[in-house]
């Protein structure tokens, strides 16, 4: 058993974090303070924040993705690599699927981490940054391809959402599948009502 200090603030740190204390002890936690939020300003935990790179490997339609350890250098994310597995990315496969995936293997990425007295350095092809995403890369244009459409959805969920106008009405997209060449949606909301199936959603407007 190692004596570990954490550094979290997003909900994929927080599921590491309690799978790692689940085979360490964990001496301290490093994560933003509380702040003000909800209709009555109450102090909560630190939000969510939205993980750009792994979103952004699925808006790419990318088929492969992994988790990297590495030791902290002054350059951003720049530092060697301690320990790395890559997993396989489903057509079908959203966020919340890609981070719990990466979650579970990143205690035992960690323990190897711990062991290893020489990381390798990371090349410096190939290297890309993943951009914040605004608001206005949350916006379905139904013009696109199907592909694109059905990868910004899959991204999207099951926090952030991607929007656009469904028969006519403003509503967020939740899960959708490709379809003999073409984008069939499965989960909608429209503005202001819960989620719902898409045949719920068609049946409401009748």
């Amino acid at each position: 058993m190692a004596r570990l200090a954490v550094a979290a603030t997003a909900p994929f740190g927080a599921d590491v974090l309690e799978r790692l204390a689940a085979r360490h002890e964990i001496t301290a936690l490093l994560t933003r303070p509380d702040a003000p939020r909800g209709r009555g300003q109450k102090t909560g935990a630190p939000p969510a924040k939205e993980a750009a790179e792994r979103l952004g490997i699925l808006m790419a339609g990318d088929e492969e993705t992994g988790v990297s350890i590495i030791g902290l250098v002054e350059e951003l994310d720049a530092g060697p690599i301690a320990a790395q597995q890559r997993f396989a990315v489903g057509i079908d496969d959203d966020a919340g699927a890609i981070f719990t995936r990466a979650a579970e293997l990143t205690p035992d990425l960690i323990d190897a981490a711990l062991e290893t007295q020489q990381p390798e350095p990371q090349a410096e092809d190939g290297v890309t940054y993943a951009e914040k995403i605004g608001p206005a890369d949350r916006e379905l244009h139904w013009s696109r391809p199907p592909e694109e459409l059905h990868n910004l959805i899959r991204a999207l969920s099951p926090h952030i959402g991607a929007r656009g106008l469904v028969e006519g009405r403003p509503a967020i997209v939740w899960r959708s599948r490709l379809s003999d060449g073409g984008l069939e949606l499965l989960e909608v909301q429209p503005e202001g009502r819960r989620r719902m199936t898409y045949d719920e959603f068609r049946r409401g407007l009748r």
